[in-house]
């Protein structure tokens, strides 16, 4: 099983950036895909970016040229480059691998954007 902690997480103004991390540890052999994940109140969780062993990305439409993704394999390690920060993006982050055709998840971290 692999297991997945999140950091980075804090209070912005509006047009800020934030970067967060997500460290892997546990079972990583064959872990291909990582990717971060957010939930706002009231609303679904959704796809925010990801990334694959080989380095291929993609992201939602909403933060596309804002976020970028990106990963250390060496210290299995995935990164959230966030700028241009929104209110919308308020939200809990939460970081996401796949292994195989098993899911893992971090307990979340929350991002606050004021205006």
């Amino acid at each position: 099983q692999v297991q997945l902690v999140e950091s980075g997480g804090g209070l912005v103004q509006a047009g800020g950036s934030l970067t967060l991390s997500c460290a892997a540890s546990g079972s990583i052999f064959s872990i291909n895909t990582m990717g971060w994940y957010r939930q706002a109140p009231g609303k679904q969780r959704e796809l925010v970016a990801a990334i694959t062993s080989g380095g291929s990305t993609n992201y939602a439409d909403s933060v596309k040229g804002r976020f970028t993704i990106s990963r250390d394999n060496p210290k299995n390690t995935v990164y959230l480059q966030m700028n241009s920060l929104k209110p919308e993006d308020t939200a809990t982050y939460y970081c996401n691998a796949k292994r195989y055709s098993n899911y893992s998840w971090g307990l979340g971290t929350q991002v606050t954007v004021s205006s």
